[in-house]
């Protein structure tokens, strides 16, 4: 189960806490009385751990209350009972003020999530909160207390961004990563950035909510691929990014600076142009026939090897009979490469190439396509198409030819009557001799099927009978 944080899912957070309640419906409640009860341990609060160093307390949303939690116990570890947790908070400043919120109905064993009030939680302030276990009548000590400092106030300021190998709204050939310089301009509220080539920024900061309810949670600032620290509160930070993989012209970094609590300050952006990195892809002879192999060669784009060379090709090939499919194919020092291909898609095929070069760079894609015919020629002369001729019980001749090589056999069909299959002579051709029982119009269906088993397009012949 997976739990995320920010300001739009924080009504999810809320709904994890009832977790407990449901697996303690599950369990009849019975005497405590012969259990005492223990101080609960795994504390977390807002699924992050508990910080007992009043110096250093957990900086916290809570505009909708916040999400506490730990797991009971009593000295009897075989026994089912259901317990109670207590949860206390008091302002550090005022100790005397306490809010106490009671967990009823909750497992041993497992985390028992409380929710306290946002109006015991006022923006701006550090809190003490500490948990017990009651049951049977008895308390169990408190615990030590944790710390939080709830922050539910976003960044004022909107980062600056800037780049010294890729200007702001200039055109550039690209090839290598961008350099971002991030900067919270003096925001002391700013400790870190959010970035991400997609406007919808990711969320920052999730947790996982594993055996027995217990959260881990996820720094987001391991994950380098949107998130990075700033090198000191109110600091900058310098990144290093590719563009979206096969990408050019507009490209847009959206970037938003985060507190200590993940509060996002407004959104901002910074765009420049990408020249295509297209490879250039060349077929051995101008139109490929069809189910023979044909050798294609893939050369980069100059700018881009003379950058980073180009070390592979990615090669997605689109209509053949195997169904759509990728190969790489490995480059030369050079960064040319060639591979052989059999094209034998019946109504042609397409191939989109990129290339991907040694510091990672993925160019945008390069399409080479062709089209095939691979219909019968179907003629008569007692019966010609789209037209009327003979008569009930006057047999004629359909000739059937190839427009491609390789063909084995014809299969036809009159009116959806049962395919019939007839083989294909000495030229790859074959006649079919029919008599029609009464005049009308008629619909012959026809394809043909190679030597290697692939079945072509079917052409459709109409004509009349007199």
């Amino acid at each position: 189960m997976t739990t995320s944080f920010g300001a739009r899912p924080r009504a999810v957070l809320a709904s994890v806490g009832t977790l407990g309640l449901a697996l303690a419906a599950a369990v009849s409640p019975a005497s405590a009385a012969d259990a005492t009860p223990v101080t609960p341990t795994q504390l977390f609060n807002g699924y992050q751990s508990c910080s007992t160093d009043s110096d250093r307390p957990t900086y916290l949303w809570a505009g909708n209350g916040l999400t506490v939690e730990g797991i009971p116990a009593t000295t009897d570890a075989t026994s089912n009972s259901l317990v109670t947790v207590q949860y206390q908070v008091w302002p550090v400043a005022d100790p005397t003020h306490t809010t106490t919120v009671t967990r009823p109905y909750a497992l041993p064993g497992s985390e028992a999530a409380a929710n306290l009030p946002a109006d015991a939680l006022p923006d701006g302030q550090t809190y003490a909160w500490r948990a017990q276990t009651v049951a049977g009548g008895a308390a169990s000590d408190w615990s030590a207390p944790c710390y939080i400092a709830i922050d539910n106030t976003r960044p004022a300021t909107t980062p600056g961004i800037s780049s010294p190998n890729y200007p702001q709204g200039a055109r550039n050939q690209g090839g290598s990563p961008v350099e971002f310089t991030l900067n919270a301009n003096g925001d002391e509220d700013v400790t870190g950035f959010e970035y991400s080539w997609q406007q919808d920024l990711p969320i920052a900061g999730y947790a996982n909510i594993g055996e027995h309810g217990v959260p881990q949670f996820v720094d987001p600032y391991a994950d380098a691929r949107y998130f990075t620290r700033a090198d000191a509160p109110g600091g900058s930070a310098t990144i290093s990014l590719l563009p979206p993989s096969g990408s050019s012209g507009p490209m847009t970094l959206w970037v938003r600076g985060l507190d200590r609590a993940y509060n996002g300050s407004a959104i901002t952006s910074y765009s420049f142009f990408l020249d295509s990195t297209a490879p250039t892809v060349t077929p051995a002879v101008a139109s490929p026939v069809f189910d023979k192999p044909t050798t294609f060669t893939f050369q980069p784009n100059a700018g881009l090897q003379s950058t980073s060379p180009v070390v592979s090709y990615s090669v997605e090939i689109v209509g053949g009979q195997g169904g759509d499919r990728t190969i790489d194919v490995a480059a030369g020092p050079d960064g040319t490469a060639s591979t052989k291909l059999t094209l034998d898609g019946i109504y042609g095929e397409s191939l989109r190439v990129s290339s991907r070069s040694a510091n990672g760079w993925v160019s945008d894609a390069a399409f080479w396509s062709i089209t095939y015919d691979t219909t019968p020629t179907v003629a008569s002369d007692v019966y010609p198409e789209n037209a009327s001729g003979g008569g009930a019980g006057v047999p004629g001749t359909f000739t059937l030819s190839p427009k491609v090589k390789g063909v084995a056999s014809y299969t036809y069909s009159v009116n959806g009557d049962p395919e019939v299959t007839v083989a294909a002579g000495a030229h790859h051709s074959a006649s079919v001799d029919w008599t029609p029982a009464a005049a009308g119009d008629y619909n012959l269906t026809v394809y043909a099927t190679t030597r290697s088993g692939i079945q072509l397009a079917p052409y459709y012949y109409s004509f009349t009978v007199n």
